[in-house]
This record gives structure tokens, sequence and C-alpha cells, in this order.
């Protein structure tokens, strides 16, 4: 495992080196605390080329401010690591924070944003949601590269896999790296954590269970499982990493022998308790659209869409 240390706000949590016949990558984890969000930089040692996962754009929303430490704090490290950034990739449109990847290509231009073909079927579920119809075209052509389940795609030296995993949303992809490291997003979390809730619309306790026991368990044991949020249970230190063996035998909501059944009536009941995201609404809109922020009117002024449920 790497290094388990949480930075105090924003920053650099530690680095793996994986190992594969395609030659050493190193993971670094960054943790973005208000968001108990990890973004990763993930880069080969020979060639230096990179890819950055998951990237958080700050937003306080009270103030309803943005804000760019955490951009910041990737760009740095990739700079000064003398890194070929040659992709920005995204497991899911996040329910949960601000997608960086527009404040990221100010810097790395070349980057070519990237995510799962199946946010399509994401975009028109809440184009529909935010009245998003008069504008909002949902066919992915925000994104520069749409990837289907099983396609690979390259960034320089590595490649990735999409492993399409449903659930969390129709569009979650594990991008499976060089066949030995994978980026869960909010599919699984560490064993302690389980596994991602499936009561946004067009999720599933049916599929998560799908995905997870016959697409990531099929994994070797030894594949390190990268994931996308770490709420460090009981206040433990902070983790970022584990692998299928760990998880298969270990995790607290979904090991490999839990039947269909017991998990579905879990992850069903658990979701009924659980609140909203805190930013939900200004992360979906953001995040359908590419991380691109809403356009501004003819005044400078930018509005993020609510729904107001009106109960009698």
């Amino acid at each position: 495992m790497g290094n388990m240390v949480t930075p105090p706000v924003t920053g650099l949590a530690g680095t793996t080196k994986v190992q594969s016949a395609a030659g050493n990558v190193v993971v670094a984890a960054f943790f973005e605390k208000e968001t108990s969000t990890l973004s990763y930089v993930v880069h080969d040692e020979r060639t230096r080329d990179a890819v950055i996962v998951d990237p958080v754009l700050d937003y306080d929303p009270a103030a309803c401010v943005t804000a760019e430490k955490s951009v910041q704090v990737l760009v740095d490290y990739a700079k000064s690591h003398d890194l070929r950034v040659q992709m920005l990739l995204e497991t899911h449109a996040h329910a949960d924070h601000l997608s960086a990847a527009q404040a990221l290509r100010r810097h790395f231009p070349r980057a070519k944003l990237t995510i799962g073909a199946r946010i399509v079927e994401v975009q028109r579920l809440f184009r529909d949601i935010y009245g998003f119809e008069s504008w909002f075209t949902p066919d992915g052509h925000q994104f520069d590269q749409l990837v289907k389940d099983g396609e690979t795609v390259r960034a320089g030296s590595m490649e990735f896999r999409n492993i399409n995993t449903p659930g969390h949303t129709p569009a979650c992809s594990t991008w499976l790296l060089n066949g030995v490291a994978a980026f869960t997003g909010d599919s699984m979390f560490i064993p302690d954590s389980g596994t991602g809730r499936c009561d946004f619309p067009g999720g599933s306790a049916t599929d998560m269970y799908d995905s997870i026991v016959n697409k990531i368990y099929t994994l070797p044991d030894e594949t390190l499982l990268f994931v996308g949020h770490d709420y460090q249970p009981g206040g433990r230190e902070l983790r970022w990493q584990t692998t299928v063996g760990e998880a298969k035998s270990s995790n607290i909501q979904l090991k490999a022998g839990t039947s269909r059944e017991k998990y579905i009536e879990f992850r069903t009941a658990r979701d009924k308790i659980l609140s909203a995201p805190r930013l939900l609404h200004p992360s979906v809109q953001v995040n359908i659209n590419a991380g691109e922020l809403p356009k501004p009117d003819d005044k400078g002024r930018r509005f993020i869409r609510m729904p107001l449920h009106v109960r009698l």
C-alpha cells in the first residue's frame, strides 16, 4: 500500500509505483478534504506521459464561488515532474464535486477529455430534470473521447481499458491501467466503506452487484484498485488503494460470496436514509457538460438551476 497520510485540506496524499509489462507507472493520489475526493496524476516513469483522473474544482456553495486551489496542486505536481499530460480521465459525471477538467485544459490544452460512452444516457436524464432542453444536446460532443465498454484508449505509452460498471450511474467506468491497476471512481471504496450509492436517476443496486461481482471481482486478485473517495470511517488514516483480493474477502457491503438478494436489500435500505450530496445540483449540471460552468448572461452573471419540490 502507499503511504497513508491525510493532508490538512487539499494536497498530495502519497504515491504508489505500479509495475507492468509496459513499464513502471507512478500513481500520485491527491485528497480534497471538503468532498473527501481522491484525484490522481498517473505517469510513466520512462516517457513522462501522464493522465489526470477525476480532478476537483473547489466550490463554496454558501458564497457560490469557485476556486482553483485543488487544480493548482495538480498543475504544480505535473510541472515539477516535467510531465506531458495526455488525457483528463473521468470515471463518471460526479454528483458531489465539480469537475476541474476545463480549468486543467487551460494548462494542458492537448490533453483529451475522456469519459465512458454511456455518459449520453446520464446527459439525457439530467437535461430533462434541470430543464436544459432548449440548449443542451445530450450526445457527448462536450467531451473529446467517448469510450465504449471494453475499448482501450492510449495516453502516450499508457493504455486504459474501459470496464463499464453501472450502478452508481449508468455511465460509471472502472479504468484498467496497463492491465494491472484500476480506478473505480464511486463504484467501489476501501473495504471498510463498501460500495457507492445507487439511488441517483439511472442508478441500480442490481447493476452495481453485477458490475462488481461479474466484472471487477473477475480481475486477478493482485490488481490494485484506486478509489474515488475515502470517508475515513472511525477517523482512521486516509487510504486510497486496495486490491481485488482484499475487496473480495473484506468489503463490508459486498464480498465475493455475498448473494445478489442480500446486497440489493442492504443497498436499497441504506440509500433510503442517505442525505443528498451537499453539492449535488451544481455538480451534476457542470459535470454532464464536461466541466463547463454555466454561460454568463449579458451582465456576466452565471446561474445554477435548483429544482423545487413543493410539498403541501
